[in-house]
């Protein structure tokens, strides 16, 4: 069996510094492709944007091998800022995927040279739908750049790959224009972090940006909470019993005036000559304390705990009463942290 070029190398016959070299060759080829861009973002990337924002249906990305793959990010990307989207093989399209496509969408065709026979096959099916088709390919003067609506230049002085035949500076391009796009129309659509979090449910991003403080808190019987009256002893029952480390204390209207931790706990510890069983939970707890609605999100808990290095908040209404309590085993839990 013939053995590759590549195996033939051992570790003492690689040159470390040659590979760093061509590593670092390539990404500043790549970089220079990205910032040809900038002058390309013109009247045509206004008007291919303005197709999309009008678009009654939905973006339809299509693209044959690498390119097909850059196109699948780009549509995911639409797809999960607010612009509706979905791939098409363009191969599969000339087979009944074609249906997809409806007189109401845009298409996104990607071709680097404008050539790909798979894409200029159903170019006369999109343009019998009347569908607004915008090319991004690296000759404006292709056959696709042709007979777009709209075309979007991602043509790169060089590849990175030192053959110049994989697809590496022009892929990189074209992805990087995708996002320029998915971008622009966030921005226009006035697309928010609650609208993102709605397509992005799962995980913790989503967590974070979903989950709020009423949806995990503890309320009711599992809620610690002590009246301003009573003592220490009976503050630390309540503490055991609800496993929180922490309990609130509310006056006789149930609004929050303290709260008594573990580290509150240590602290009347250090001082041996106090008698704890003569000292009430008024005496001891940390007043003015910090607390956090339940309309909050999670993730605002997490950061509150964080910078004031507390691991419990009481939750709140509007009124200062109180109605929940949350610590960090909360959102650890619930996957915000």
């Amino acid at each position: 069996m013939q053995t590759s070029p590549a195996t033939k190398l051992t570790k003492e016959q690689m040159d470390k510094d040659q590979i760093q070299s061509l590593g670092k060759a390539v990404i500043e080829t790549e970089q220079q492709a990205i910032q040809a861009l900038s002058n390309r973002i013109n009247d045509d990337f206004v008007k291919a944007c303005e197709f999309m924002l009008q678009c009654e249906g939905r973006v339809v990305v299509t693209g044959m091998g690498k390119s097909g793959h850059i196109g699948s990010k780009i549509a995911a990307t639409l797809a999960s800022t607010g612009t509706p989207a979905f791939f098409v093989h363009p191969g599969e399209a000339s087979h009944g995927d074609l249906g997809m496509i409806t007189a109401k969408d845009v298409v996104i065709a990607i071709s680097n040279s404008g050539e790909t026979d798979e894409i200029l096959t159903i170019v006369p099916i999109i343009k019998r739908l009347n569908v607004a088709l915008i090319a991004m390919t690296g000759n404006p003067q292709s056959s696709l750049g042709k007979s777009a609506n709209v075309h979007l230049d991602v043509s790169v002085e060089k590849e990175a790959c030192p053959l110049g035949l994989a697809p590496t500076s022009s892929t990189t391009a074209t992805l990087v224009m995708g996002d320029a796009l998915a971008v622009a129309l966030l921005e226009t659509r006035g697309f928010t972090a609650d609208d993102f979090a709605l397509s992005h449910p799962g995980g913790r991003l989503g967590k974070r940006l979903l989950l709020h403080v009423g949806d995990i808190m503890h309320a009711g019987d599992e809620m610690p909470q002590v009246s301003e009256n009573v003592s220490l002893r009976e503050a630390l029952v309540e503490m055991t019993r609800k496993s929180l480390g922490m309990t609130s204390v509310v006056d006789t209207k149930g609004t929050l005036v303290g709260v008594f931790t573990d580290g509150d706990l240590r602290r009347v510890l250090d001082h041996g000559e106090i008698n704890i069983k003569q000292l009430s939970i008024k005496d001891c707890m940390t007043k003015n304390c910090t607390a956090i609605s339940a309309d909050k999100l999670a993730a605002e808990a997490l950061q509150i705990m964080d910078s004031k290095s507390i691991n419990a908040l009481p939750v709140v209404d509007e009124h200062q009463q109180l109605i929940g309590a949350i610590n960090m085993h909360d959102l650890l839990k619930a996957g915000v942290v």
